[in-house]
């Protein structure tokens, strides 16, 4: 079975070939701005363990709350593989890389030689090793499967839970709400969104939730979930429990390393890449969740597509770019609530803070000071200044002339310019 398609490969065209494990939105980035650059230079061939073309998994929210179907958010279509001659192999992952004769074998034993090999394997769920955590109705929130899934126990059941409050908890929860579920998102924290928000931006976001009919249990510690046939309750380490037809885990991620880990390839918590988004292997490069560059590592898109412009440069011989993280900004959208979180929200002991609330409008704003530069800021409510501060947190402008009215915003520092 390997032979012809390896003999396709390489005989055939005499072009070299490149494999790309992985087809989510960091691979085909990638392969996308490779064609741009060098539309001709290699023979592609991708392998993918969902059985689709590539989707934003970011828009899996809507779909699961009803504003979107799956056609919606498919960004490459099979069509478009052919198209640009890329050969596909959804649903079958590969579960082995030989380095030494530069091969891939996927699982339905199909092997494809490479001469450079992308390795974009994302991360996948933490799922909290509880008593009763492999129970039918426990899942996680990470791909179409997973909203069939939800969309289903939301048709025939009640009770769900959510277990943890991050921006993907909330999202879940959201969605549940909205398909008619009485939803409880469990968090380990004190506040939501713990890694996005402080407490005050928190508690104005728990108040909103809860007006639209979210229930939620914070500082709780999950001790086990327990059921006959499928999920019944979830149990806490203070010996209380709720009912449960459906226990949604979004309390974190980790990097999907295995393959790489069993090919040799060096890893720590991710695949270890230098500023080329090269591994220790050089004909072999890793981008997006799966990567791990000067001790980071990465989740949100705006650095993952950074990588891939980078490693897109270097697979087509345009070699003079550089991988260089910044500060990162998250906008967010919960169920209609507008926050804006960028740059280091916490401080120190040698910053100041700026702060600006008005109950009446549901408006919240920090901005966190270091000397006469900006390095971090919270909005809630009102976020339309957001890319502005952002800005100055990246440029590390002196912002002194304007500081005592910088929490106003653009139009009040920079009436010609707003």
């Amino acid at each position: 079975m390997s032979t012809p398609h390896a003999a396709a490969n390489t005989s055939a065209s005499a072009r070299p070939s490149l494999v790309v494990v992985g087809n989510g939105m960091a691979a085909m980035r990638t392969v996308e701005e490779l064609l741009k650059l060098a539309p001709e230079l290699y023979d592609i061939t991708v392998f993918g363990a969902e059985p689709h073309g590539n989707y934003n998994r970011i828009l899996l929210s809507p779909v699961l709350a009803g504003d979107k179907s799956i056609d919606d958010i498919m960004l490459n279509t099979p069509q478009w593989y052919t198209r640009h001659g890329i050969t596909l192999h959804a649903g079958d992952p590969v579960e082995a890389i030989d380095r030494k004769q530069r091969v891939v074998r996927a699982r339905s034993g199909i092997c494809v030689p490479y001469d450079r090999l992308l390795l974009a394997t994302g991360s996948k769920p933490f799922i909290i090793p509880v008593p009763g955590h492999d129970l039918p109705g426990v899942i996680a929130f990470r791909d179409i499967q997973d909203v069939h899934q939800m969309l289903e126990a939301a048709r025939q059941h009640r009770h769900a839970v959510v277990i943890g409050g991050g921006l993907l908890g909330l999202e879940a929860a959201n969605g549940l709400l909205r398909q008619g579920m009485q939803v409880t998102v469990v968090h380990v924290a004190g506040s939501l969104m713990n890694q996005q928000l402080d407490q005050p931006a928190a508690a104005l976001l728990k108040q909103a939730l809860e007006a639209r009919g979210l229930r939620f249990l914070l500082n709780a510690e999950t001790a086990a979930i327990s059921g006959e046939a499928r999920v019944q309750a979830v149990h806490f380490k203070d010996g209380s429990s709720i009912p449960a037809d459906l226990v949604v885990m979004t309390a974190g991620v980790r990097p999907n390393i295995q393959l790489a880990q069993s090919a040799g390839l060096h890893c720590e918590r991710a695949i270890v890449v230098d500023d080329t988004l090269q591994t220790y292997d050089p004909r072999v490069y890793a981008v997006g969740e799966c990567v791990q560059h000067r001790r980071a590592t990465f989740g949100l898109v705006a650095p993952i597509w950074e990588q891939a412009r980078v490693a897109a440069a270097h697979l087509a011989g345009a070699g003079h770019r550089r991988y260089v993280q910044q500060a990162t900004a998250t906008k967010l959208k919960v169920t209609g609530v507008d926050l804006y979180s960028a740059g280091d929200f916490i401080g120190d002991a040698e910053s100041e803070d700026l702060v600006l609330r008005d109950p009446r409008r549901g408006v919240y704003k920090r901005l966190i000071l270091k000397g006469s530069q900006l390095i971090g800021a919270v909005l809630y409510g009102d976020v339309k200044d957001g890319p502005w501060y952002f800005e100055l947190i990246q440029q590390r402008t002196d912002i002194a002339a304007i500081r005592h009215k910088l929490v106003f915003g653009q139009a009040l520092c920079m009436p010609a310019a707003a």
